[in-house]
């Protein structure tokens, strides 16, 4: 008889090893797993719901009160296109300040067939300081620089103007001026150009076009203030006993309301899942959880985007900006605070734009600084915070924008709206109210958010657009 050593299977790997203890598998049978809530990615910071004031709306409408201003349309020229072929909209004259209020239409579809159309490349001059002005620009798409003498002889940029914009409008009045500043393409732009003689033309045979210039000549502007509002007569700086002006602050005879807009949806969950499945977890609240969450995401996308109280809607044309470069800059965002300089509270930005801005302070050595927002640290610049917001679009040519503004009731500035104590309510501005079991024995709840958003003041708001965020130097 041989006797031979234990055979060692530690080490071999194709023998297989007798099982000595029970299985995982066969363990969790029995066992407890312990597990999360449904997760969702949708879910984000939504800091624009938290940063903005939420102002009690107990009527369902909020009333915004203003002086008396004095606008014209909304500041920017209007096209149509067909084909390459680009078209001016002749009621869209009006907003050039010499036809501000001239109604003949005849006259002014006249003047709109009379622009020429005309492409320009980055870097051409469409006209240069110093000629005579002699034409009307119409920008129908592109970006113009506007450059000018600065005060010891060297070139200042005094703006840039983008899709919409207009200048040279003084040449309807004037056939003798110069340009005082040089415009050049930052981008491949199309403008439409009318020429002083083709106006000249439509002005000689047009008696109410004359008297209509003639009176926009004599009279000027409305006596209003730098912010188009009536303006108050104030004496100061008088000695002895003068007579003093008397004045009154005139209001604004229709201000705008804001009612409460509301986002909806019905959950809905069957009763032998609420009834046998509710452990560890409750299934009606996992359920609800997730539907508020998904509410709130739309709130807020509504409160960007929304075509009648959105914020990138209701901005005025007059506090956005284009950029001077294409990528957003620290020269940007100065000029941004420049437009809310009366106690800024925050911008706001796709975070794909705050890495452009990251890029573009790091391609001049600059590095913001970080501020300390409610226990998290957020990028900043100039001491005012920068937070993130998917929800402000991104165009297909990989632009987006940027929104500054000033926030509270007390400081004349962005507000949000919404009503709390409501029937069922679950949380401020939103409840959830039980619609019954339906035959199939499934239960439906109602869930809804009401809220909406006011700019008490055209200068709480500013946007800056068109930066580009995939720009590559």
């Amino acid at each position: 008889m041989t006797v031979t050593d234990p055979v060692d299977t530690a080490g071999s790997g194709n023998a297989e090893q007798p099982q000595l203890s029970l299985g995982r598998a066969a363990a969790r049978t029995i066992a407890t797993t312990t597990k999360s809530v449904p997760q969702m990615q949708g879910i984000s910071s939504r800091w624009l719901l938290r940063a903005l004031p939420w102002v009690e709306v107990s009527g369902g409408a909020y009333r915004v009160n203003r002086r008396l201003s004095y606008s014209v349309g909304d500041g920017r020229v209007t096209f149509v296109t067909t084909g390459e072929q680009v078209r001016v909209i002749p009621p869209e004259l009006g907003e050039l300040a010499p036809l501000r209020g001239y109604e003949d239409e005849e006259v002014l579809g006249e003047l709109a067939g009379r622009f020429v159309q005309h492409e320009y490349q980055p870097g051409d001059a469409l006209v240069e300081f110093g000629h005579q002005a002699d034409q009307v620009f119409l920008i129908a798409h592109g970006k113009i620089s506007k450059a000018g003498p600065g005060a010891y002889g060297d070139h200042t940029v005094l703006g840039t103007l983008a899709d919409g914009d207009y200048f040279g409008e003084g040449v309807l009045t004037s056939a003798d001026g110069i340009w005082e500043y040089t415009a050049r393409a930052i981008t491949a732009c199309t403008v439409l150009a009318l020429p002083r003689s083709e106006f000249q033309g439509v002005l000689d045979r047009s008696e109410t076009l004359r008297a209509h210039l003639q009176n926009h000549v004599a009279n000027g502007e409305l006596d209003s203030n730098d912010h188009g509002e009536a303006a108050i007569d104030v004496a100061s700086g008088h000695d002895g006993e003068p007579q003093l002006p008397g004045t009154f602050v005139d209001y604004d005879a229709s201000p705008r309301e804001y009612e409460l807009s509301v986002a909806q949806t019905v959950l809905r969950v069957h009763s032998r899942v609420a009834d046998l499945y509710n452990q560890p977890m409750n299934q009606i609240e996992q359920q609800l959880r997730l539907t508020i969450e998904a509410l709130r995401e739309r709130q807020e996308h509504e409160l960007v985007n929304n075509t009648d109280f959105g914020l990138l809607h209701n901005a005025d044309f007059a506090q956005r900006v284009s950029t001077r470069a294409g990528a957003p800059g620290p020269d940007d965002f100065d000029e941004l605070l420049s437009l809310v300089w009366k106690d800024p509270g925050f911008f706001l930005a796709h975070p794909k734009t705050i890495a452009a801005f990251g890029r573009e302070c790091n391609h001049r050595g600059v590095y913001p600084d970080s501020v300390d927002l409610g226990g998290h640290q957020v990028p900043a610049w100039r001491g005012v915070p920068i937070l993130p917001c998917n929800k402000i679009p991104i165009t297909e040519t990989r632009t987006s924008s940027v929104m500054l503004m000033r926030t509270g009731e007390q400081d004349q500035g962005v507000v949000g709206l919404h009503q709390t104590g409501l029937p069922d309510e679950y949380q401020p501005g939103l409840n959830v109210r039980f619609m019954g079991i339906s035959e199939q024995a499934i239960m439906s709840y109602l869930v809804s958010a009401y809220y909406s958003a006011a700019v008490l003041v055209p200068d709480a708001l500013a946007v800056l657009e068109n930066a580009e965020i995939g720009r590559v130097d």
